[in-house]
């Protein structure tokens, strides 16, 4: 895991931004993909796709965090 310490916490936050919220209208893609998991919808490999990509800064990020405590 000492690959996280590479990246900065800025820097994940703003690909959670950007990345992970992308579009922004009408809602963002990945709570659109969340709610389509929950009704099970998300059957096609492009959704899942869709899902995996923008949830992914989501993931790093909690990751960081959970780093950042156990090391600070």
């Amino acid at each position: 895991m000492t690959w996280l310490d590479e990246f900065s916490l800025p820097l994940i936050l703003l690909a959670c931004l950007l990345l992970g919220l992308a579009p922004f209208t009408p809602e963002p893609h990945v709570w659109q993909k969340l709610k389509m998991l929950v009704d099970g919808t998300l059957v096609r490999p492009l959704d899942i796709f869709d899902l995996v990509l923008h949830g992914a800064p989501f993931v790093v990020l909690l990751l960081k965090l959970r780093r950042m405590r156990d090391i600070g």
